[in-house]
């Protein structure tokens, strides 16, 4: 076969300038037109460098990439364009894109073969793109199609050596893989080639005889990716042997471009149009058919036997200008339409397209390049920090802080989610509970039927102290203790007495019925701080440790704390008892006065509330005594005091009264009763003082050189144990090399960038 030439070469010559359709060269077509800016000639260099750095993954590039099924001329058109020769086979001949970048030189024509990685061997996309320059440049056209043959062979084996397949001769024609997401980029130079880039994808299977289901959608996924993102023209190629309908490649289009607003439709192969049936492409041509943007074309390739026969470009594009000037319909076409003719129109349209949605999306991409390198480097600042070198000061550090913070958890910080605040209302239940076991006792007799009217609440005094704690009678009937039955206690406890005394073992044993009630609440009390802190802390370590190495170190202090909590739990559960056991023993207290003015008022409260019901017409005079509709009260007080009885109080005329039988028992019940509130009050204040000591603010004591301890990182082996404990977890450290090299490669891009204005 005779050394290709570029396509664009051929506009030199005037038979093809004065085709029907075409434009005179006045300097080049496409980019080659020097009307164009040089900048918007940078600009592609510039998309191709960005390509180089695989920041597409990233951000979408312009690109145009070429897509049919298979057999519809896609590698012929691609070889017009190029001006090179694509390896040729049965079946699919591109099993992994094939990107060509084409550009102007003045130095002699020149290729060259790169491979470019972007997922590992198992198909996993790699951080960064791999560049490999596959062999030395190549200067003769002759050669590109076994160096193509080869490198796609060294893509399908990612397992091996690309060498193997660039050197040695190989007869083996099985391949690991049968597609591949990776790439052969082929940079072409020289005079007259065109200012344009493009991607051949895998063509298209129809069916299952072209290909097994898993190659059908392994290609249908690969082109996708192409086609599916914004900035990718679609070069859409349908072979007018083969009904339209039935070309898969038109409906996955239409999927992505419904609009179609960036295909570019090329008919292939019209010379094997059916007689008869090529009316039915003309539709496309006039756009009136499947309407484009940027319309369809139709181009005429060599056919296999004129490649066999080694025809020249030159050749080949003399014949396709022949074949649409002088064949009907397509030389019947209007002139208007006669441009969507030839390889050569649309070379130019396809460099015009390419270069204008360049010099629209650079802008765009320096924006979003930016935001990506922003958003990139918050990841890795959201992510734990790497391990250090010094793993012992690090592990020591972290260690430090956990405590430091626990501290002040344990001292209190400010919120309603604190430790502090969370245990508060456990401790008010508590009170509540110990409050409730005060001893209900009634100062009458328990058949009188006037107190399941009446009822009887607590005093004045005790509501102003604790709140209302009363209870009616009847709800409380069970446990109400009424004044004949601690009179019976008395009577039944007494031994060697005098008459009208009982001994204090009766006021003991009301006192220790109620303080064995008391252990119960302390203990439950002990329970929810223990199980509420540990939960506090739990999230403390979770959040100072969770992120660092593998777990390793999270687990262990978890368990270290966990057993450390755990003592001091017991320790305060044990202190819990003793002070419950020292109410349960013999009452005692110094606090004199206060027992003896708690003993006082209740007296007076039980006095009082079994006056009323003995002798209520006293009872009202007494409570009347300063209304001026109950003057008879004033009279007595008078009279008394003309007897010489000075200061006498209306409550005093109850002492008048005979002695009430009961008189031992209200005593009783007024020193149960006050004592009841010394002890209560004491209890309250010294359990959850023991769990704050011994629980709370204990597991604060001593716990850093617990878990110096426990993690022995003061030893021997503190190096190697806390490297151990510093190794990161795969994940994190996967999600770092990630981030790092999307980082670089987007730097990367952003100093390309620089290189060109807007």
């Amino acid at each position: 076969m005779s050394t290709p030439l570029s396509p664009l070469s051929d506009l030199s010559s005037d038979s093809v300038n004065d085709a029907p359709g075409t434009d005179r060269d006045h300097g080049g077509v496409g980019l080659l037109d020097p009307s164009l800016s040089q900048s918007r000639r940078r600009m592609l260099d510039l998309v191709n460098r960005l390509h180089n750095t695989g920041v597409q993954v990233d951000i979408d590039l312009p690109q145009i990439a070429v897509i049919g099924s298979q057999s519809a001329g896609k590698s012929s058109l691609i070889e017009s364009i190029s001006g090179i020769t694509l390896p040729r086979a049965t079946g699919t001949c591109t099993r992994c894109p094939t990107e060509c970048r084409l550009a102007r030189s003045d130095n002699p024509w020149s290729c060259v073969v790169e491979l470019h990685s972007i997922t590992d061997k198992n198909g996993e996309a790699l951080g960064q793109s791999r560049n490999e320059a596959f062999g030395d440049p190549i200067f003769d056209k002759s050669e590109v199609e076994d160096r193509i043959r080869r490198a796609q062979r060294a893509i399908l084996n990612p397992s091996k050596s690309a060498r193997i397949f660039l050197n040695d001769d190989f007869d083996d024609e099985t391949t690991e893989i049968s597609f591949s997401r990776n790439y052969i980029s082929l940079q072409i130079s020289g005079p007259g080639v065109a200012d344009l880039s493009f991607v051949d994808l895998p063509g298209l299977i129809a069916s299952s005889r072209g290909g097994n289901d898993r190659e059908i959608e392994m290609v249908k996924s690969l082109v996708t990716s192409y086609i599916e993102k914004s900035s990718c023209v679609i070069l859409l190629t349908v072979a007018c042997e083969t009904d339209f309908e039935n070309q898969g490649a038109h409906h996955l289009t239409k999927k992505y471009d419904p609009d179609g607003k960036r295909t570019i439709g090329v008919l292939t192969k019209p010379d094997r149009i059916q007689r008869g049936d090529e009316m039915n492409w003309l539709p496309l041509i006039r756009n009136e058919q499947e309407p484009l943007e940027n319309n369809w074309y139709c181009v005429k390739q060599p056919s296999p036997h004129d490649i066999k026969e080694g025809i020249t470009w030159e050749e080949a594009r003399e014949r396709e200008n022949d074949f649409f000037s002088v064949t009907s319909p397509w030389s019947n076409l209007d002139s208007i339409y006669q441009k969507y003719l030839r390889t050569t129109n649309l070379v130019t349209r396809l460099s015009t397209i390419l270069s204008d949605l360049i010099s629209k999306r650079l802008p765009q991409i320096q924006i979003e390049l930016e935001n990506t390198v922003q958003k990139t480097r918050t990841s890795l600042a959201h992510l734990p920090k790497p391990p250090s070198s010094d793993p012992v000061g690090e592990v020591a550090g972290r260690l430090y802080t956990f405590v430091d913070a626990l501290s002040r958890i344990l001292e209190g910080v400010p919120g309603a989610d604190g430790l502090l605040q969370t245990i508060r209302p456990a401790q008010e239940a508590f009170k509540r509970a110990i409050r409730s076991t005060a001893p209900d006792f009634r100062p009458f007799e328990q058949h009188d039927g006037s107190i399941c009217d009446a009822g009887f609440s607590d005093p004045d005094f005790l509501v102003n102290e604790d709140g209302d704690f009363s209870q009616a009678a009847t709800d409380e009937e069970a446990q109400a203790i009424f004044i004949d039955q601690v009179l019976d206690r008395a009577f039944a406890a007494r031994t060697r007495e005098l008459p009208g005394h009982y001994p204090f073992e009766v006021q003991k044993s009301f006192i220790a019925e109620i303080t064995c009630k008391w252990e119960a609440p302390a203990k439950v009390l002990c329970r929810f701080v223990h199980n509420t802190l540990a939960q506090h802390v739990k999230d403390l370590i979770h959040l100072h440790f969770a992120s660092y190495g593998q777990g390793s170190l999270e687990q262990r202090v978890t368990i270290l704390v966990q057993e450390y909590m755990k003592r001091r739990a017991q320790a305060a559960d044990s202190l819990i008892s003793k002070f419950i056991s020292l109410e349960q023993g013999s009452p005692i207290t110094l606090n004199e006065h206060y027992l003896a003015d708690y003993k006082a008022k209740f007296l007076t409260h039980y006095r009082g509330a079994r006056q009323k019901t003995q002798n209520p017409d006293l009872s009202y005079a007494i409570e009347s005594s300063n209304s001026t509709e109950y003057l008879g009260m004033q009279d007595i007080l008078a009279g008394l005091a003309n007897l010489g009885l000075n200061g006498v109080a209306p409550e005093d005329l109850s002492k008048l009264l005979p002695p009430d039988r009961m008189d031992p028992a209200l005593n009783i019940m007024a020193d149960v009763r006050a004592y009841f509130q010394v002890a209560y009050k004491r209890v309250v204040d010294n359990v959850p003082l023991a769990i704050d000591h011994e629980l709370v603010r204990g597991v604060g004591r001593d716990l850093l050189p617990t878990l110096y301890g426990g993690l022995n990182i003061n030893g021997p082996d503190a190096l190697r144990i806390c490297r151990e404990l510093a190794q990161e977890s795969p994940t994190v450290a996967g999600k770092r090399e990630e981030l790092l090299k999307r980082l670089d490669r987007l730097e990367i891009a952003s100093r390309e960038l620089v290189t060109v204005g807007f």
